[in-house]
C-alpha cells in the first residue's frame, strides 16, 4: 500500500487533465483559439510555479545539471505539443471522439518503455489495457455516431496528440528523483510555453484577444489544467512507473464524458456508462491485484 499516495496522485491529475476539454470548448465559443489557450495556459502555469523554487530548502535534493534541465524542457514541450493538438482536435471532432482516440496513449506508452527502456508489459498490464480500450470505443459515444460525418483532420491531431502524450509520460517516469519538483515542474512548463509558442508564434504575436477576460479564463486554465497536475505528476509518475502510470490515467476519459455532459449538455447515453464502468473496473482490479502481490 506504500504506492497508494502516488497512485491517487496520479488520478488526481488524470481527472483535472480530463475536465479540461469541455472548458475549452466552452471558452471557444467565446472567440479564443487552440494555440492562445495552450500557450498562455504553459505560460500561466510557468509563472505561478517560478517562485516555488525560491522554497526549496531540501538538502538531499540534487542540482541540475545542463543534462537534465535540457531533458525537462523536451519533457514540458512533449506536454505542451500534446495541449495544444489536443485543443486543435476537439474544435474539429467532438470531445468524445477525441478523448477515445487520445487514450491510445495507453498502449503506446507501454510500447515505448518496452522499446527504449526493455520494460516488457505484464500479462495484467496488457489484459488491462484491452478492457480499457474496449471500455473507451463504448464510452466514447462512436457506436452512435456517424464516422462519415467527423473530420480527418481532427482526428489526425487527436492521434498525434496520443504519441506526444505518451512520450510525455515515458520521459517524466525517467527524470531524475533528486531534483527538487519546484525545479522540474517549472522548467518542464517553461519548456512547454516555449514549444508552443515556436510552433504558434504568429497567431500569438497577432492575437486581439489578450484582454481581461482571456486573463481570467488563462488563470482557471493554467492552475487547474496544467500547474497541479504537472505538480502530481512529478512527484508520483516516478514513483510507480510510466506503464501504470499510463493505465491509471484513463480516467480522463469519463471524467472527459460526464463534464461534457454537465458543461456542454452532450448527451450520455446507457452504452457510454457502460464503457466508463469497464474501464473504472480495470483500473480498480488492476490495483487490487498489484497491492495484493506487494504485500505478499
Amino acid at each position: 500500500m506504500k504506492n497508494l499516495p502516488y497512485i491517487l496522485m496520479v488520478l488526481l491529475g488524470g481527472v483535472l487533465y480530463g475536465m479540461m476539454s469541455s472548458f475549452v470548448k466552452l471558452f471557444y465559443t467565446y472567440g479564443y483559439n487552440a494555440a492562445e489557450l495552450s500557450f498562455g495556459q504553459a505560460l500561466g502555469s510557468a509563472i505561478v510555479l517560478a517562485p516555488t523554487i525560491l522554497l526549496v530548502k531540501d538538502k538531499k535534493s540534487s542540482p541540475l545539471d545542463r543534462k537534465g534541465g535540457i531533458s525537462l524542457l523536451l519533457t514540458g514541450a512533449a506536454i505542451g505539443m500534446s495541449n495544444f493538438l489536443y485543443y486543435q482536435s476537439v474544435s474539429y471532432i467532438p470531445a468524445s471522439l477525441a478523448i477515445v482516440i487520445l487514450m491510445q496513449f495507453t498502449w503506446i506508452s507501454l510500447l515505448l518503455d518496452w522499446l527504449f527502456y526493455q520494460v516488457q508489459p505484464s500479462k495484467m498490464e496488457l489484459l488491462t489495457v484491452l478492457l480499457i480500450l474496449i471500455g473507451t470505443l463504448f464510452a466514447s459515444g462512436v457506436f452512435e455516431q456517424e464516422i462519415q460525418s467527423f473530420s480527418w483532420v481532427g482526428i489526425a491531431f487527436a492521434l498525434a496528440t496520443s504519441f506526444t502524450y505518451a512520450s510525455y509520460i515515458v520521459a517524466n517516469s525517467r527524470i531524475k528523483n533528486a531534483t527538487a519538483w519546484q525545479v522540474k515542474s517549472t522548467l518542464i512548463m517553461t519548456g512547454s510555453a516555449i514549444c508552443i509558442f515556436i510552433v504558434n508564434a504568429k497567431t500569438i504575436i497577432t492575437s486581439q484577444h489578450f484582454d481581461l477576460n482571456y486573463g481570467y479564463m488563462i488563470l482557471f486554465l493554467s492552475i487547474l489544467g496544467t500547474t497541479i497536475p504537472t505538480v502530481l505528476f512529478v512527484k508520483s509518475i516516478p514513483k510507480i512507473g510510466a506503464g501504470i502510470s499510463s493505465i491509471l490515467m484513463t480516467i480522463e476519459l469519463p471524467i472527459a464524458v460526464i463534464c461534457a455532459h454537465l458543461v456542454l449538455g452532450e448527451s450520455l447515453s446507457k452504452i457510454q456508462l457502460l464503457g466508463i464502468v469497464t474501464m473504472l473496473g480495470a483500473i480498480v482490479w488492476m490495483n487490487y491485484v498489484k497491492t495484493k502481490k506487494q504485500v505478499a
